[in-house]
């Protein structure tokens, strides 16, 4: 077998699956995101659902910002969200008090369930239960699925390893428009595939719980230190784990005195990761990077593309996205976490910026761009998901996951997790209207945020590349910022 030994850890077949098999979390999540907007585009879909949409959507002089501004359809992308903003704080619990692996089993199984009555949908209330289903699995897959990648990585590996799952869920995301190409042209019932295929990733979820291992701070923490010794032993691939093994005791035993974690995140201590942790996932959404995921050929279609055109269109950013990701992984444990985060700032910025004004000068309400121009929109847009991609997508879910102590890991992930579901849940509902009422201004909407959030790292977020995960409050206290938090200890 193939190894490679570093800070007395071996890189083996099981532990690259069990890192595999998590990810697949994140492909579930990534289809979801992918396949609402493409589904929420097709006429057999919007006919059966949504026909005053569609009845919109057939008027050529239609304002073209305007024919797909309806809150019911952007409830269907939203409810998903919003369920699992709620979920998430059910799934802190029991990813505490059961483990990892179960509370991830949990997710796949509410995933499929939603998959099964999507597809199976002849009435919007089932519509609307299938999506709350599939929040459920995303709020119980998306609180768990990071944190498992972050406790059962190798220090020098964490963000790589961590970032799996944002790659998967840009290979979900991927996968989703491909399929949503394909099912356009399969009617009436090209919809019911779309949605009923986001079983597969889940299945594939669920398989990978009866391979993967739960993590060893888990069961160390449930009180179960032999098993969870026998666990580090096997995802760090040697027997040699004692000094890791006894710091994993030891943040263990100063967790279990803490008995209300939720109310342990508002002393000063914790005010640092928590701040970051909450600020990360706002600013992550209000990128604009959902609105342009979820409606990528809404978006194009406004752009003067024809249906087939908007969801190849969307199919390419796609790519782009998933290949991104890969830069990420191999830069963030040499490049670090700030770096990353601030070159993107500006290469969104441009790429808004630009954007906007073509859109303010060329397209009107009524027309399209010509060719050249929406070709060009097109590779700003790439540009713009290029920068994300290896940024701020992977990095909100990585940092939030490696700097909370283990007595509020959890606690303090889901803020992080419902914090991203809630905004996420707000873009959804907002963009399409958004997008009707401020035309192509919009995209300067985004701009300015992009300038607020690149503040924000230049002044309060630490390089954490490298830092082990329970030493991190000395990163804290040798901030300029943060440090005055710990001015009484």
């Amino acid at each position: 077998m193939s190894t490679i030994e570093a800070n007395n850890s071996k890189i083996t077949v099981y532990v690259v699956s069990c890192w595999i098999f998590a990810a697949f979390g994140g492909l579930m999540f990534g289809y979801d995101i992918g396949i609402s907007g493409g589904v929420s585009g097709m006429d057999d879909f919007l006919l059966k659902f949504f026909p005053n949409v569609y009845e919109r959507k057939l008027h050529a002089k239609e304002n073209n910002y305007c024919k797909y501004d309806d809150q019911l359809l952007q409830l269907f992308t939203s409810s998903l969200y919003l369920s699992a903003l709620v979920s998430s704080f059910f799934a802190s619990k029991a990813c505490s008090a059961l483990g990892r692996r179960p509370t991830i089993f949990m997710a796949s199984v509410f995933f499929i369930a939603g998959a099964v009555i999507s597809a199976a949908s002849e009435h919007k209330w089932m519509l609307i239960v299938g999506r709350i289903l599939f929040g459920v699995g995303v709020g119980f897959g998306n609180e768990t699925v990071p944190l498992f990648l972050t406790e059962v990585a190798p220090i020098q590996l964490r963000g790589a390893v961590n970032i799996m799952f944002q790659l998967f869920v840009t290979i979900g995301i991927f996968i989703a428009n491909l399929v949503n190409y394909a099912t356009s042209n399969m009617h009436p019932n090209g919809w019911r595939v779309s949605l009923g295929l986001a079983a597969v990733p889940a299945l594939m979820l669920l398989v990978g719980c009866f391979v993967i291992t739960d993590t060893p701070a888990s069961l160390i923490e449930r009180g179960k230190d032999e098993q969870g010794k026998a666990a580090l032993k096997k995802v760090r691939g040697v027997d040699d784990v004692e000094v890791e093994f006894k710091e994993i005791v030891a943040a263990c035993e100063q967790a279990k005195a803490v008995k209300h974690p939720f109310r342990n995140l508002m002393k000063s201590a914790s005010i640092p990761p928590l701040v970051i942790a909450i600020f990360l996932q706002v600013f992550q959404q209000f990128t604009g990077i959902n609105a342009i995921m979820f409606y990528a050929p809404v978006l194009f279609q406004t752009m003067g593309f024809k249906s087939d055109g908007a969801l190849l269109s969307a199919v390419i950013t796609g790519l782009v996205n998933v290949g991104s990701t890969f830069v990420s992984i191999y830069a963030v444990d040499k490049v670090g976490r700030r770096k990353l985060l601030l070159q993107a700032c500006c290469q969104m910025l441009i790429s808004q910026l630009a954007i906007g004004i073509i859109l303010s000068f060329s397209l009107k309400e009524t027309g399209t761009l010509d060719r050249t121009l929406a070709t060009v929109v097109v590779i700003l847009v790439c540009t713009y998901v290029m920068s994300f991609a290896w940024s701020w997508g992977p990095l909100g879910w990585l940092i939030p996951s490696e700097t909370f102590p283990m007595e509020t890991r959890t606690a303090g992930f889901a803020f992080a997790v419902s914090t991203n579901m809630l905004f996420t849940s707000i873009i959804a509902q907002a963009f399409l209207t958004m997008l009707c009422k401020m035309q192509a201004n919009i995209f300067f909407f985004f701009s300015g945020w992009i300038v607020v959030m690149g503040l924000f790292v230049v002044f309060l977020v630490p390089e954490t590349k490298g830092v082990p995960i329970d030493g991190m409050v000395d990163v804290w206290k040798s901030h300029p910022v943060w440090k005055r938090c710990f001015k009484n200890e």
